[in-house]
């Protein structure tokens, strides 16, 4: 669409693309449609947002392929190289598979004895989509034996770690797509990463469920020698647990608020399930490989308790109108089963939750007193809760009189006057139309260890 501002921003790497594959004699062409004036194709091919890319392959008009590349001219030609050609390069003799093996600092190979075959087919479609590895495919006799091998195998083969993973394929179940892509993603990371502003995106890409960190000071020689212990540790839990070194005095530094600490506290461990940013740590830092395998291991298992952040409550907590919790005394005030208790999650930080400041200190002041009912906040930055994850600012949480332990989420509109409604009616208000309002994300810049891509609710 011609006022469409991110069409306007992919235009020139879109027009880049196309000049580059014409350039390379590829059979592959890049056209555009103003979707808002040519509106019978828009309808034919179901198009709601902008920019919609959309592959046409073999004149085949009712099944075109959606882009899932990146949305940038290099991720558009690579995207569109994989779909022009095949998606593997065919290596026939031990010399070419020998070059293409050392050709980068990550391949993946697809040894078959039959290309055709259902196995080869989802390799295929994996490599399509991969496109910031290379593949190649082998079905030669001479290359099985070459590399040790007897029956269908990929093989990622690396410049680092260990230099060839192989994963057999099964003979009954044969080779699953998004198995297969998690695989890779998985084993083409180094064993242990570190934390930086490059290898950022691919530690929370690669979605694995835990990540060990180590956070020592990197001038320090001492601190430096922590990571050989580390690195031992951490072949066993491939897959299940990231391990990442984090340099306390540089990128790292950013991260340690999230962790209440300050680089005085390097060196030490941490463990954070990412599903819901619960922290872990030993009760005494012990770097030895057999030590962290043993703590893994028990929080793993469910044997270890997440380790809480809480502020200390201020004095005057309870005198104010808006009472202020904190970890510690979130349970006895929100679990109170004599009141009605309406709890604001907050970030200082975030601009929605300065804006609504003040109807919330004006409900508060409304029902200040009200013997049953009790407006609360709490700065989710410096205080964290064991079964309550908050995943944008701000946050508003009710939590009813009466046993039970219940919670609701209140979700309309941020003004005194449907607070109160809300109030007044248990928790609950009269069916309305929803209205959609903006939250910050919960990490923030600030945060970027708590995991990438958590959109605003």
């Amino acid at each position: 669409a011609p006022w469409c501002g991110h069409c306007q921003q992919l235009a020139p790497a879109f027009a880049q693309a196309a000049t580059e594959l014409r350039n390379e004699s590829s059979p592959a062409r890049l056209g555009k449609v103003d979707a808002t004036a040519q509106t019978a194709l828009a309808n034919e091919f179901g198009i709601t947002s902008y920019p919609t890319l959309k592959l046409f392959r073999d004149g085949n008009r009712t099944h075109p392929l959606a882009y899932t590349g990146r949305m940038d001219s290099q991720g558009i030609v690579r995207w569109m190289q994989r779909r022009a050609g095949p998606s593997a390069a065919l290596l026939q003799d031990t010399g070419t598979m020998a070059a293409f093996v050392g050709s980068q600092d990550l391949v993946v190979v697809g040894f078959f004895k039959d290309l055709k075959g259902e196995a080869a087919q989802v390799f295929f479609e994996v490599a399509a989509e991969m496109v910031d590895m290379a593949f190649g495919v082998a079905e030669a006799a001479e290359l099985f034996q070459a590399y040790g091998l007897s029956a269908d195998t990929v093989c990622l083969f690396k410049k680092f770690d260990e230099r060839q993973t192989n994963f057999p394929v099964d003979p009954s179940r044969g080779l699953d797509t998004a198995e297969l892509t998690r695989l890779l993603h998985v084993h083409s990371l180094r064993l242990v990463m570190e934390f930086t502003n490059e290898t950022s995106s691919q530690i929370f890409g690669a979605k694995i469920p835990h990540h060990m960190l180590l956070f020592l000071n990197k001038s320090s020689p001492e601190q430096l020698s922590l990571q050989d212990g580390f690195r031992a540790a951490a072949g066993g839990f491939r897959g299940e647990v990231l391990f990442v070194v984090v340099d306390v005095t540089g990128h790292g530094a950013d991260v340690l608020p999230f962790f209440g600490m300050t680089a005085a506290d390097a060196p030490t461990l941490r463990l954070v399930k990412m599903e819901n940013n619960h922290k872990y740590h030993m009760e005494q830092d012990n770097f030895s490989d057999s030590a962290i395998r043993a703590f893994i291991q028990a929080v793993l298992d469910g044997k270890v308790k997440p380790h809480l952040l809480s502020a200390e409550p201020p004095e005057d907590w309870d005198t104010r109108p808006v009472k202020v919790l904190v970890g510690k005394t979130f349970e006895q005030v929100a679990f109170d089963e004599t009141k009605n208790v309406f709890v604001k999650f907050y970030a200082p930080w975030c601009p929605h939750c300065q804006a609504m400041a003040a109807a919330w200190e004006e409900l508060a002041e409304r029902y200040k007193d009200r013997e049953d009912i009790v407006i609360a906040e709490m700065d989710s930055t410096a205080n964290e809760l064991e079964n309550i994850t908050i995943h944008g600012f701000p946050t508003l949480h009710y939590f009813p009189a009466g046993p039970g332990r219940k919670m609701v989420e209140y979700k309309s509109t941020r003004d005194v006057e449907t607070f109160s409604k809300f109030l007044e009616n248990g928790g609950t208000l009269p069916e309305e139309p929803p209205v959609s309002e903006v939250r910050e994300p919960a990490q923030g810049s600030p945060q970027p260890l708590l995991g990438e891509g958590m959109d605003p609710a």
